[in-house]
């Protein structure tokens, strides 16, 4: 708490009156003290995010992710769990549709009881769209990127199909896609947004084989955007 206290004291411009008034600025330090706290649970939220997702790709239940969060299996995937009515097929692209036939095959095929980004990469990079058309305007070859998050994609036990759930950095991805796709002015979300979006958030599968090749956000960022 004291070193709380400190930043809070010196990251505030005005935390102390001029002229050598004894009261500082109380509001001052209260609006900076507020933006610490906001920080603060960001970063905590991001902590236990993180250890969800590792959980959900070790196999752990949504029931046993709850009982160790001490909140109910719904309360944990009303918070986790991916936003299906929210990302429906009338939001995204036809590309972005058929992308994800091939993110949900992968799962299914490996028996993975969650969608992880290196789901999404796999199914962006399956057949040619705005994804793979930007990835070699950055002289990044598609087919190398498929064949190395291929390579990461390791086999489960589930068996229930309809029960795959986005993990926390998955919905992360799509959220920024669905933001700059917005931007774009676009009609429904398309596989560059979501490889974007991949890359944006650093973190995850996805991530760790796009810095590999050499790819972050601001690679692809400077890149004309190419639709078919």
């Amino acid at each position: 708490m004291d070193d709380l206290i400190a930043e809070v004291d010196r990251t505030c411009d005005a935390a102390h009156r001029p002229g050598g008034q004894e009261q500082p600025d109380w509001l001052a330090l209260l609006t900076v003290a507020a933006n610490l706290a906001g920080q603060l649970q960001a970063l905590a939220d991001d902590l236990v995010e993180d250890y969800v997702e590792h959980c959900r790709m070790h196999g752990s239940s949504w029931t046993d992710i709850g009982t160790a969060l001490g909140v109910t299996r719904q309360a944990v995937q009303q918070r986790f769990q991916a936003p299906h009515k929210r990302y429906g097929p009338e939001t995204m692209t036809d590309d972005l549709r058929q992308a994800m036939v091939h993110v949900k095959q992968a799962a299914v095929h490996h028996r993975n009881n969650y969608i992880g980004t290196e789901h999404l990469l796999w199914g962006l990079t399956a057949e040619d769209n705005t994804a793979t058309r930007l990835l070699r305007a950055a002289d990044v070859s598609p087919e190398d990127l498929h064949k190395a998050v291929g390579a990461r994609l390791s086999m489960g036990a589930s068996q229930a199909a309809e029960r795959i759930a986005w993990t926390p950095y998955s919905r992360k991805a799509i959220a920024i896609a669905e933001e700059r796709a917005e931007a774009a002015g676009s009609a429904g979300i398309d596989c560059d947004h979501l490889l974007l979006g991949l890359a944006q958030i650093g973190r995850g599968v996805a991530a760790g084989v796009l810095s590999e090749a050499g790819v972050d956000a601001a690679t692809l960022d400077g890149r004309p955007r190419l639709c078919g």
